[in-house]
């Protein structure tokens, strides 16, 4: 307390000019209607901007949850677009289906690792088992196009092997006449903007142009578009052709994808060893 009182005695002087000069500012600010204006004003305007700034910085702290929010809406509006009866972000719902045609459910999920220059690419999505995903579900994007299929899963995580993997290929069709080909990457080209479609028959009339769509098979909804067709001229030297395609899809960019639960995928995945007997 001594010292603090010394502190106040040697310095009383600058104490005392503060105090007057403070108590001056705000009788001329009382008594004066252009400086009251004025000094209100300018406080407004730093208030203003400093609340404007902190809202920007509050923003970017809360973008992992806009994010998430805007992945949940855009699949709500994806899942009505395909003709599905009910969405999640989080975990599937049970919806009652009184008619037996809900066939599909999508799961939105963050990728947060990719790479799009290996021969075999892999992705890792923040889902997994809890959230009601399993090996070999179909996945697409956020945007157009189909990404790949479930590898591995553990109980909050997955892995999921894209287009990009020469052990890859999805089952497409060419939008105009339905004729079936396979979807695969590669092929001594290995850029993640184009694709190939093989064998379609070569009795089919194919331009640069033609929209390339999912077949329905595979786990993926039927219509999904894909790319389009940039070359035609590519010959396999047999009764099929081959076709280079310009993806929908940017996998350089990707953020967020649907991983699709498929209704009925065990009961088809169940007849394919009588398929095969059968053959």
């Amino acid at each position: 307390m001594r010292n603090l009182w010394i502190f106040l005695s040697r310095y009383n002087a600058f104490f005392f000019f503060i105090i007057f000069f403070a108590a001056g500012i705000i009788l001329t600010i009382r008594n004066n209607v252009y400086q009251r204006s004025v000094t209100f004003g300018s406080t407004n305007e730093i208030v203003g901007t400093a609340y404007k700034r902190l809202n920007v910085i509050k923003r970017y702290l809360n973008l992992v949850q806009v994010n998430d929010s805007l992945a949940a809406e855009n699949a709500a509006l994806k899942t009505q677009l395909l003709g599905i009866a009910s969405i999640d972000s989080t975990q599937i719902t049970k919806v009652k289906d009184t008619i037996n045609h809900q066939q599909y459910t999508l799961i939105a999920a963050k990728v947060f690792k990719n790479s799009v220059t290996l021969t075999n690419n892999i992705l890792t999505i923040n889902k997994g088992i809890k959230d009601g995903i399993a090996k070999d579900m179909a996945v697409i994007s956020l945007g157009k196009g189909v990404v790949g299929f479930v590898q591995n899963v553990s109980e909050n995580f997955a892995t999921i092997r894209p287009l990009l993997n020469q052990e890859t290929a999805i089952s497409v069709v060419l939008k105009k006449d339905n004729a079936f080909g396979s979807l695969v990457w590669g092929d001594n080209n290995f850029d993640y903007r184009k694709a190939y479609v093989k064998e379609i028959p070569n009795h089919y009339k194919v331009k640069v142009g033609d929209t390339i769509i999912t077949s329905g098979s595979g786990g993926f909804p039927r219509g999904i578009e894909v790319g389009r067709v940039t070359n035609t001229n590519l010959s396999t030297g047999d009764s099929f052709m081959t076709l280079e395609i310009t993806l929908f899809n940017n996998f350089s960019t990707l953020q967020f994808v649907y991983v699709v639960k498929d209704k009925f995928a065990e009961e088809v995945k169940s007849l394919q060893p009588e398929v095969k007997n059968e053959q």
